[in-house]
């Protein structure tokens, strides 16, 4: 199989041999694979795939038709449209997944869509409701919300009857994040004057939680899953305890299988209907053919985009 594989601190399209699923996996088909912030950094040497993932090849989430089952996995069958996150190797025409981490593909979406939910949608569903306990009138800060996770949080905020406010940077594409269900939309610059926040989704980084506190309403949470602008910051720990605040923060690629498979899980029950039903809708700013995979990587470096850069195999 051919696949975008790290050398060097470049991205090139290589053969490799094609993967054989083992115990309880499925053999995919790749069709589209979303790029990630985590991609970027794993072409930079800072963030390696977990033990059992592929080392070399990138890509968090695909989606595709299944090929063929290993040995006991049965929920799926050959030709089922399916998509996943996964450790590594989903930029690829090939690749591996536990039938457990899969989800079926709403039919209503088309590959790109499809390669573009998994790890954004799932993100930010675990940030905003498992862990932020997000809830119908509740006050919603999404910073970065002209990216893959920054949109799927508007719309879940939207859907789940948050008030939302988004911050994004670029001016040009503060409409469109309107457009997918903010009711207010700010220049990052001053967004504290903007609160009380129940809950603030934190998708840049260390420079923004001094003002997170600040804007954070008594019992707010702020949950950390980006830290693309920095990830030291200063904690006025007093007004954390004065508000009865809290800060938590977490990543998806590093969980065992049984965690992964209960957001998949969650994502069937509160998401997948949603996205079936058009109220969420997945952005692709831009897709890009595997052959052109390195051109993918700045595009999504240069920013300025709303929503997702995919992958495609053809």
């Amino acid at each position: 199989m051919r696949a975008a594989t790290i050398r060097d601190g470049e991205v090139v399209v290589e053969e490799h041999a094609d993967p054989e699923p083992g115990a309880g996996e499925v053999l995919v088909r790749v069709r589209a694979a979303g790029l990630n912030g985590a991609d970027l950094l794993q072409k930079a040497g800072g963030y390696p795939a977990p033990p059992g993932s592929p080392a070399d090849i990138p890509g968090l989430e695909l989606a595709g038709e299944v090929v063929a089952n290993g040995p006991g996995a049965t929920r799926f069958a050959e030709g089922d449209r399916v998509m996943a996150i996964v450790g590594g190797g989903g930029q690829a025409e090939l690749a591996t997944v536990h039938e457990r981490q899969l989800m079926p593909v709403p039919a209503n979406l088309d590959w790109p869509e499809a390669g573009g939910v998994p790890e954004v949608f799932t993100t930010a569903y675990d940030a905003l409701f498992t862990q932020a306990g997000l809830a119908a009138g509740d006050r919603l800060l999404v910073h970065g919300a002209a990216g893959g996770v920054g949109t799927a949080g508007v719309q879940l905020g939207a859907a789940a009857g948050a008030h939302v406010t988004a911050t994004v940077r670029n001016a040009g594409s503060r409409e469109a994040v309107r457009a997918l269900g903010a009711h207010e939309v700010l220049d990052p610059e001053g967004f504290e004057e903007h609160g009380p926040f129940d809950v603030v989704l934190e998708l840049v980084g260390a420079p923004n939680v001094p003002g997170d506190l600040k804007a954070l309403d008594t019992g707010g949470r702020i949950v950390v899953i980006g830290v693309g602008a920095g990830f030291k910051a200063e904690v006025n720990l007093l007004a954390l305890m004065g508000k009865r605040a809290r800060i938590s923060a977490s990543t998806l690629r590093a969980r065992p299988l049984e965690e992964k498979a209960a957001t998949a899980r969650a994502m069937e029950r509160h998401v997948l209907p949603l996205l079936e039903r058009g109220v969420l809708r997945v952005p692709v700013a831009e897709t890009f053919a595997l052959d052109d995979v390195a051109a993918a990587y700045d595009r999504f470096k240069a920013g300025g985009k709303v929503g997702k850069i995919v992958v495609t195999t053809g």
